[in-house]
């Protein structure tokens, strides 16, 4: 998001030559293809953890169970760290900010691959959580130096990039555990391409013209973090040692520091987080939506790897499937995703931006309701994965035009800031809860889930899901429909 002002006294903003019409648009293209490295690198980082999940867990000895806590891990930094990088950025230029995300990325990524043990395999996966504020500070940077035409192309190929990222990061991290064999060398393929990010960014790539006045809101910060360390501490203690005073007190504490952040932002003049844009009435229902959207999109990724990787003849369940298998079973319904999102606004000229948001939930609820019922062959997956993938990229399309046009325009980039914290909460919470309901199903003294666990997994998304679908439709009943679209 990009805060416009005075440039701060004092401060050099090195200047990208002219950007108008006709005039160094050589330049503004090369700096454009630059932070779609970045973006490509990023999706890559993101889509190549989780067909190794099953490989790393062998290589720590990590239970199936946990290995949800690697993507909850990166999740819960990210929550944190894109708005409090984001702010950093409005306030000390968002070059000088993308380059300390990158190097942050480029020492977790490391960490992951070098990792003896969980504890610092989940310190480096934290560190990797300012991924998530790459696509924020670019967008910010393309929006401060280019005309409103070329910025919405260069953002377009920005997000374009990240899901390419994505689809190559699961194949080619797939294809190279399948030739080496080895995980650790497969692990250092992300790390060559974060490492290299971090000189690239020194290169061409312009400072922020314009810096906002102010200061980060610190104790929001603070307290945001400790919220979320308490809760998905509780949800841990609770999937140890069941509903407990040690989970309990845990999750009370996470509660009232919770209620205390929430008074701190509502007082704060410049709060890191608006939750009043979170209670508006018009909105609120579609951050629940997206809120869903992060538990099943992020919160599914690990437990359909241990699924997948489990073997039959030991379980009763799973194929065996190698990281490459795994990649390639997920290959269709990503690329269904890819296209569909690329689609929404010809879909939702069509329908209407709400109805078609709330058809991609319910696609994706009988997605996982076909999933809980059939799971005994490799194509029943792949298909209920594809119905999946319709939903989730129509649903990825909609949800930020929808949520942008329904609130209050002053307040548009907060609002849409808003949604990518809410959704990547979402995913750091499925991962707890997820993990705590695997355990809870493995048979006594074992550590690996029960089929039962993942079915449980499968109908609890199905549900969250068509409870998405349902706000949706009452949301598009009780306020105006988004502004310039038919809405069916």
């Amino acid at each position: 998001m990009t805060t416009t002002g005075h440039p701060a006294p004092g401060r050099p903003t090195p200047d990208l030559p002219d950007t108008a019409p006709g005039t160094g648009s050589g330049s503004v293209r090369a700096v454009v293809g630059l932070l779609v490295l970045f973006e490509l690198t990023s999706g890559f980082l993101q889509g190549g953890i989780a067909p190794l999940l099953p490989e790393i867990g062998r290589e720590l000895g990590i239970p199936d169970a946990d290995l949800t806590w690697v993507i909850s891990a990166q999740l819960l930094a990210a929550a944190v760290s894109v708005p409090v990088l984001g702010r950093l950025g409005d306030l000390h230029g968002h070059r000088r900010v993308l380059r300390w995300a990158l190097v942050s990325v480029a020492v977790g990524t490391l960490l992951v691959a070098l990792a003896p043990n969980l504890p610092v395999l989940l310190a480096g996966r934290v560190l990797t959580g300012p991924l998530a504020a790459l696509l924020p500070l670019e967008i910010a940077l393309v929006r401060d130096r280019l005309p409103l035409g070329p910025a919405r192309s260069a953002i377009a190929r920005l997000v374009g990039a990240l899901a390419l990222g994505t689809l190559l990061g699961g194949v080619l991290t797939g294809a190279v555990h399948e030739l080496t064999d080895d995980v650790r060398l497969t692990l250092l393929v992300p790390v060559v391409l974060a490492a290299a990010c971090v000189p690239v960014s020194f290169l061409a790539v312009p400072e922020t013209r314009h810096l906002a006045r102010g200061r980060l809101d610190w104790p929001g910060a603070a307290l945001l973090s400790a919220t979320m360390l308490l809760l998905l501490s509780g949800v841990s203690a609770a999937k140890d040692d069941g509903l407990g005073l040690p989970a309990l007190s845990r999750l009370g504490l996470a509660a009232l520091l919770g209620a205390v952040w929430t008074r701190v932002e509502l007082r704060t003049p410049e709060p890191l987080v608006d939750v009043r844009a979170l209670s508006d009435r018009r909105v609120a229902p579609f951050f629940l939506c997206a809120f869903a959207f992060g538990v099943v999109y992020f919160g599914g990724q690990a437990p359909d790897a241990t699924f997948l990787a489990a073997d039959p003849a030991t379980t009763g369940y799973g194929f065996g499937l190698s990281a490459l298998s795994i990649s390639l079973v997920a290959l269709p319904a990503a690329a269904t995703a890819v296209v569909t999102s690329s689609l929404t606004a010809r879909i939702a000229g069509r329908v209407g931006y709400v109805p078609a948001l709330a058809v991609s939930f319910a696609l994706i609820a009988a997605s996982f309701l076909t999933t809980a019922a059939l799971h005994t062959a490799v194509w029943q997956l792949v298909a209920a994965k594809i119905l999946a993938g319709l939903g989730l990229g129509t649903a990825l399309g909609a949800m930020p035009t929808v949520i942008a046009e329904a609130g209050e325009p002053s307040r548009t980039g907060v609002t849409t800031a808003l949604y990518n914290n809410v959704k990547t909460l979402g995913g750091a919470v499925a991962g707890a809860v997820i993990a705590a309901v695997l355990t809870a199903s493995a048979p006594h003294a074992a550590t690996t889930p029960a089929e039962s666990g993942y079915v449980t997994v499968w109908l609890l998304c199905a549900a969250l899901s068509a409870t998405a679908a349902a706000l949706a439709l009452v949301a598009r009943r009780a306020g105006a429909p988004p502004s310039g679209r038919r809405d069916g």
